[in-house]
């Protein structure tokens, strides 16, 4: 649900030490190991199959041809070393009301425990106050501590809204305003 300023427009948000940013061509090496990584609590449709997809290939068609990756969920790059990191932006997940966006962020497991999502979420809440938004949600497992964590510091507040899904967990619906 992020938008550029205008069409062809991509978002570059900057803080002390990282540059968010849309995706580039080569990166899908990063996306694949962020979906190998994941949790396996997280429900099958979002890690790698036994067949091994999404596959590097597939995430890098993705990058080139969906609008997503280019203004939604920006590449989270660390200045000083210029790698890729994880993600963080808007989604319209349809979970809140209309022009409420969803942040989502995801980080590498190297990249955990410094404050990178933090302060990603930060630039992007900015950004997302910035284009008028008035209220934005974020979703978590209740099993995801540092997401939590993370979403608590940001000033995000459990709504008492839930999901409940008997194998992979209860996703809570946290709001805050940008």
């Amino acid at each position: 649900m992020a938008r550029a300023t205008g069409p062809g427009d991509r978002v570059v948000l900057e803080t002390e030490r990282l540059v968010l940013r849309s995706w580039r061509p080569g990166e899908g090496v990063v996306l694949h190991q962020l979906w190998t990584e994941r949790d396996p609590r997280v429900p099958p449709r979002r890690r790698i199959d036994n067949d091994g997809h999404p596959t590097v290939d597939e995430l890098e068609d993705s990058i080139r041809s969906d609008e997503l990756w280019a203004t939604g969920l920006l590449a989270v790059e660390r200045s000083a070393e210029a790698d890729v990191i994880g993600y963080c932006g808007l989604v319209d997940s349809g979970r809140g009301a209309a022009d409420e966006p969803e942040l989502a962020f995801e980080l590498l497991t190297r990249a955990r425990g410094h404050g990178y999502a933090t302060e990603a979420a930060r630039a992007v809440l900015g950004w997302a106050g910035s284009c008028g938004h008035r209220r934005v949600w974020a979703t978590v497992w209740d099993w995801n501590t540092a997401s939590r964590r993370v979403l608590a510091k940001l000033g995000f507040v459990e709504t008492g809204r839930t999901e409940v899904d008997p194998v992979h967990g209860t996703t809570l619906f946290t709001t805050r305003r940008p």
